[in-house]
């Protein structure tokens, strides 16, 4: 549940910390002091998007920290777990907003992304706000609630649905693209089998391109070769040969040997390379003798690269990527040749997919029915503790064209608030106070099936009063006896039921506006329902009825 919150240089709010309770908490305040300020805040720390026009003018920037005790939520346990945080003082989430509009957002102390903030929020509270009220009227909205109502029969059956609904969507998939290719299959086929033919006759050989690019230099640069080759032939043995010079150099290291042994080893080494010289002599005049430029060959290679070019533009960089290509156009020219057979044996499987799906759809269906037949009931008989003894509710049911994700019902709820009233759709012949109710009496059957600790209620009441806002005041009471209940209120009946009772105030200190929160004790809460009853009457008969609404609501909450 949540124990603190701590606002820091929001709008109106310089500084406030507000401890709570389990049980029923209740914010009062005039109107404008703000009430619904104080939710935006704690709705940021929970990882709502914010703005950096809440930071209070004048300041660099807001903070909101919300405490919480989950010693009774795993789920939130679970979530520090996979996060590597460490919880053993409880849960801290904190968001830090400048006045640049730079987030930064911290669970004990740890920065995460905001996202993670929701992702705890969604396992610890449900903020019902007055527009809440609308999603009664949202055309998904009956069938979540009844799955919610009825998930232990329901869950694992729209899972298995589900799982075919993927299946059938692949099949289904499938058909059509075989179908869409089955039309163009002659235009295809065509294109397809011109181009395993252009690739086939081309008859790459893997490494050719090297090869030829390699051939495709020499042949370009022949004169260049030739002129050096050439030229190194001439100072090998011409004019000035090398070869000479060796021999006559070998010749006196020789004669000098004769006198000298050690000159030897050089006599040798000069026979060596003279030897090479020699057999370098040899291949350079045979490839002057041999190495014509042979123009036919030049152009068969120049063809042939052009080939190559044109393929590697067309079909792959490579090699490896044309001859893959060539295997791709192949298989899929092999499928269009079989297109027919593949069709009737992918609608076989549809056929299949359909029929099985459309068993599970049945079961969902007949679940859901016997579900919201049960919720329905339960509601009914909530509003009519809530000044609505008249009051009916039910789901209508009607079969889509196709599948959906969820099953193949349109679900709708039915109102009808007077006695031989028909029924009728919900969202034409509800008022907001009606709204207001029904959604006060789903809260209150679907509490545990919520799975959070802790319940929001921003100004529910709207649009009623009298016997009703006591009603609804009891409503969220037997709420708060099996959870933690916020509420921000206008109505005595309502804060007459706190187990903490905090007034808002704005006040004005040093020139400036500024909000101040505070728990009141019991004379100050009798003061406050005054306030709220009679406004500025401060008669003994206000005070009498501020006292006697409190202790109903303590007869009340004592009773249950």
């Amino acid at each position: 549940m949540l124990q603190a919150l701590h606002v820091h240089n929001f709008a109106l709010i310089e500084d406030a910390k507000v401890e709570f309770t389990g049980g029923f908490n209740v914010f009062t305040g005039e109107t404008g002091a703000g009430k619904s300020i104080l939710i935006d805040a704690f709705s940021i720390a929970l990882g709502s998007r914010a703005s950096a026009d809440y930071v209070r003018s004048g300041t660099d920037a807001l903070t909101v920290q919300a405490v919480f005790d989950i010693d009774d939520c795993p789920a939130a346990r679970k979530l520090l777990e996979e996060q590597g945080i460490d919880y053993e003082d409880g849960l801290f989430l904190r968001r830090r907003i400048t006045a640049a509009g730079k987030s930064t957002a911290t669970v004990n102390g740890v920065q995460v992304p905001v996202a993670v903030l929701r992702s705890f929020a969604a396992v610890l509270v449900d903020v019902h706000g007055q527009h809440e009220n609308q999603a009664l009227l949202k055309a998904d909205f009956p069938q979540q609630l009844t799955d919610l109502y009825g998930h232990t029969e329901i869950a694992p059956v729209l899972e298995n649905y589900r799982s075919a609904f993927a299946e059938y969507n692949h099949i289904k998939d499938e058909v059509e693209r075989l179908q869409s290719i089955g039309q163009d299959r002659e235009r295809i086929l065509d294109r397809l089998e011109w181009e395993i033919e252009e690739i086939t006759n081309a008859n790459l050989q893997e490494g050719e391109l090297d090869e030829l690019q390699d051939e495709w230099k020499r042949l370009q640069n022949n004169g260049k070769i030739m002129q050096s080759v050439s030229a190194a032939n001439e100072l090998v043995d011409g004019k000035y040969s090398a070869l000479d010079a060796l021999a006559e150099a070998r010749s006196k290291i020789e004669s000098a040997a004769r006198y000298d042994g050690t000159l030897n080893a050089n006599a040798e080494l000069l026979e060596s390379c003279w030897l090479m010289l020699e057999e370098c002599h040899k291949n350079l005049l045979d490839y002057l003798e041999n190495n014509e430029f042979d123009a036919e060959r030049a152009a068969y290679v120049e063809q042939r690269l052009d080939l190559w070019y044109r393929l590697q533009k067309k079909y792959g960089a490579d090699y490896d990527a044309i001859n893959a290509y060539l295997q791709k156009v192949q298989q899929e020219a092999d499928e269009l040749k079989e297109i027919d057979r593949s069709i009737a044996q992918k609608t076989k499987e549809l056929a299949q997919k359909t029929e099985a799906l459309t068993k599970l759809a049945a079961q969902l269906t007949e679940l859901r029915k016997q579900s919201a037949q049960l919720l329905t009931k339960e509601i009914t008989a909530h509003i009519a503790d809530l000044a609505m003894p008249q009051g009916r509710i039910e789901i209508s049911f009607t079969q889509k064209d196709d599948f959906g994700k969820n099953g193949c019902d349109e679900m709708t709820f039915l109102f009808s608030a007077n006695a031989g009233e028909p029924l009728m759709e919900l969202s034409k012949v509800a008022s907001g106070g009606e709204l207001s109710r029904i959604a006060l009496a789903v809260k209150t059957v679907l509490f545990n099936e919520l799975g959070v600790p802790t319940m929001i209620f921003d100004e529910i009441d709207t649009g009623i009063g009298g016997v009703t806002a006591q009603k609804m005041a009891e409503k969220i009471a037997v709420i708060s006896r099996n959870g933690q209940v916020i509420c921000i209120t206008h109505l005595p009946q309502i804060a007459s039921f706190a187990d903490r009772h905090i007034k808002i105030n704005k006040v004005s200190a040093g020139g400036r506006t500024q909000t101040e929160l505070n728990v009141l004790d019991e004379a100050g809460r009798i003061d406050e329902l005054m306030r709220m009853t009679a406004g500025e009457n401060t008669s003994d008969a206000a005070r009498q009825n501020a006292e006697e609404l409190l202790a109903n609501a303590a007869k009340f909450k004592n009773a249950g």
